[in-house]
């Protein structure tokens, strides 16, 4: 069975745009005689009080009224149907847009708190790191200045006498100075030292200055705080 556009429209309750889109994309079987399009319909996909309505219909208008009718033209609904698919690309792409920006900043947000993380690591380091390079500069001046020379210096402490041919150690008030404590914490160091001083040969005497000399002795025991 064939029906025109308008018995189509009316039986299957849709607009004239959507099945001429349906026509356009092939979705619908149809024909065209005399400039007229009849769109085939199975006998089976109508109900029957249809078929009988549509074939009393058929009956009554003249054969030769159906010849002339021209089919409407569909250039705006074509148009139509393109401006939708248009804005349909367009709201997607401006999705797509919203997720990589987002993708963007959350890899920004990451690398930021990575390096937040590693600043945080090494600022928990830095004044350890100070005073080692404060112990370090000061050795490198004694032995800068004093790298041509070898003297001899006399003890009268229990009869010990001690060569010191090099000047490889550090005077202890300025070490202790070099750490970041207490003053008090200085205090208890230095009078730790004075009170050794006559039984560890670790602690060295000159013109009235004790010295540490890291080179040879550890004094992690004595420089506890």
């Amino acid at each position: 069975m064939r029906l025109t556009i308008d018995e189509y429209c009316k039986y299957f309750k849709m607009s004239k745009e959507m099945i001429n889109s349906k026509i356009k994309a092939k979705k619908l079987n149809y024909i065209i005689e005399n400039g007229m399009t009849y769109i085939i319909v199975t006998r089976s996909s109508l109900e029957k009080e249809k078929r009988e309505e549509i074939h009393q219909e058929k009956n009554i208008i003249p054969r030769e009224n159906t010849q002339v009718v021209k089919p409407k033209t569909t250039v705006a609904t074509v148009i139509a149907l393109y401006q939708k698919e248009n804005r349909f690309l367009k709201d997607k792409i401006a999705q797509l847009e919203t997720k990589v920006d987002k993708l963007i900043d959350d890899k920004e947000q990451m690398l930021r708190d990575e390096r937040d993380k590693i600043e945080k690591i090494y600022s928990s380091k830095d004044e350890q790191l100070k005073n080692i390079l404060t112990l370090v500069n000061k050795k490198m001046r004694f032995e800068k200045e004093n790298a041509a020379i070898l003297e001899i210096e006399s003890f009268d402490h229990q009869g010990e006498a001690e060569l010191i041919s090099d000047f490889d150690f550090v005077e202890l008030k300025e070490y202790l100075k070099s750490l970041n404590i207490k003053s008090s914490q200085r205090k208890t160091i230095k009078k730790r030292f004075l009170d050794a001083y006559d039984s560890d040969s670790r602690v060295i005497h000159r013109d009235g200055k004790l010295y540490l000399d890291f080179s040879k002795y550890d004094y992690s025991d004595l420089l506890a705080y």
